[in-house]
């Protein structure tokens, strides 16, 4: 059996987005700056596709810029609001220790220019509280940033709350939603962020583009230069046939948002309770405050790299963490960050599900998964100087 569960890497996109972009490909070929009809045609498809998305995120069409994807919105949002920051001579930013890293190298690289960093610790569920970053505070703040969802132990942070407290103390708030857009409900009129950032590829829409919103107001630094592209924020010939892709696919997203949520949370429940019949492991991560397909174990006296080659012969397509690190030898920051042991930390498994995963791949995937710990522990000299007593166990 063939299962795909790594959803939180990256989606299949749906026929309805390939099709759409091919669509786009063949009638809206020209460039959308061009003054003849062919160029305004595409122009007019590229302000429909500004004019949908901002509609699903509640808010104004000038307020979306579309972008490569989420690292390069992390990376404009924050830089952006560091500017405006130096400008009113406040330099204190916060942030959390288990941001992707598109925001944590973003701020090691404003650190390096002056500005100082604040990364709340978070807790050993995996949240972090509104009061937690009220207090953090100062006269000289200038961003808070802080993920909607985490993108390894999928825990949902209180986004509004937080919002709420940087509008009564005046700071510009950005959250990474890359995870949660398309997942779950996010509504930049209600929700109180001033700037955020998504992937079209997280959603089954295509890879290479995605969105910022940037509250009407805030002066964005530009990244790329060049032409006079999104109202002259970011420069270079906008890729239509993946931005057409991407509103269909949000579309798509947001129209089954809560009959996908209940039928992937409960695929994930059944995921949770199979795999918790495994000794000495243990979810990473709020059971209930967390992504309805997520689902991220360790399990001691095991290497997660061994794990995930062992299931990838048996079919199963699954991570140990970020799609984004999984070049890295060293362990997970963000199981670190919760207070997760080096030792166990390496031995971690991210499962993400999606609307298309059955019943038959969660039984399928537990099943593997008990096998494969079990004969990785059996070889383990780790697991057995944990059973003769010579080491601790730690979970």
């Amino acid at each position: 059996m063939k299962v795909y569960i790594d959803n939180a890497a990256t989606t299949k996109p749906s026929r309805a987005v390939i099709d759409t972009m091919v669509s786009c490909m063949s009638e809206y070929y020209g460039n959308p700056s061009s003054l003849y009809s062919i160029g305004q045609e595409a122009n007019m498809a590229l302000q429909s596709a500004r004019e949908r998305v901002a509609a699903l995120l509640g808010c104004q069409s000038s307020e979306i810029y579309f972008t490569s994807g989420g690292s390069e919105a992390d990376n404009q949002a924050i830089i952006s609001a560091a500017a405006i920051g130096e400008k009113k001579k406040k330099k204190h930013i916060i942030s959390t220790a288990f941001e992707h890293h598109a925001v944590l190298h973003t701020l090691k690289k404003l650190e390096k220019q002056g500005f100082e960093i604040t990364l709340l610790d978070v807790h050993e569920n995996g949240l972090i509280t509104a009061q937690e970053v009220e207090n953090a505070i100062r006269e000289d703040t200038c961003l808070v940033t802080v993920m909607f969802a985490n993108n390894e132990i999928g825990t949902i942070q209180p986004i509004s709350e937080i919002g709420e407290v940087c509008r009564k103390k005046g700071v510009l708030f950005h959250t990474d939603a890359v995870q949660a857009v398309g997942h779950i409900e996010v509504n930049a009129a209600s929700q109180n962020f001033d700037l955020l950032s998504l992937s079209a590829h997280k959603f089954h829409g295509p890879k290479g583009v995605g969105v910022l919103y940037a509250k009407k107001g805030i002066f964005l630094t530009n990244l790329i230069e060049g032409g006079a592209q999104e109202r002259g924020k970011r420069a270079g010939t906008e890729n239509l046939p993946a931005i057409m892709g991407m509103v269909t696919a949000l579309e798509q997203a947001v129209s089954g948002l809560s009959d996908n949520a209940v039928r992937i949370k409960k695929l994930r429940e059944k995921l949770i309770d199979g795999l918790s019949e495994i000794s000495h492991c243990a979810l990473n991560g709020d059971r209930e405050q967390r992504l309805p397909g997520n689902v991220n174990f360790c399990f001691e006296g095991i290497e997660g790299e061994s794990l995930l080659l062992l299931l990838d012969q048996k079919g199963i397509s699954a991570s140990s963490g970020s799609a984004c690190t999984s070049g890295s030898l060293d362990p997970s920051h963000v199981l670190l960050a919760i207070g997760r042991p080096h030792e166990v930390a390496h031995g971690s498994l991210r499962l993400t599900l999606s609307e298309e995963n059955t019943e038959e791949e969660v039984d399928y995937v537990v099943q593997s998964v008990k096998e494969v710990v079990s004969y990785l522990r059996g070889i383990s000299p780790v697991w057995r100087d944990l059973q003769n007593g010579k080491r601790k166990y730690v979970i």
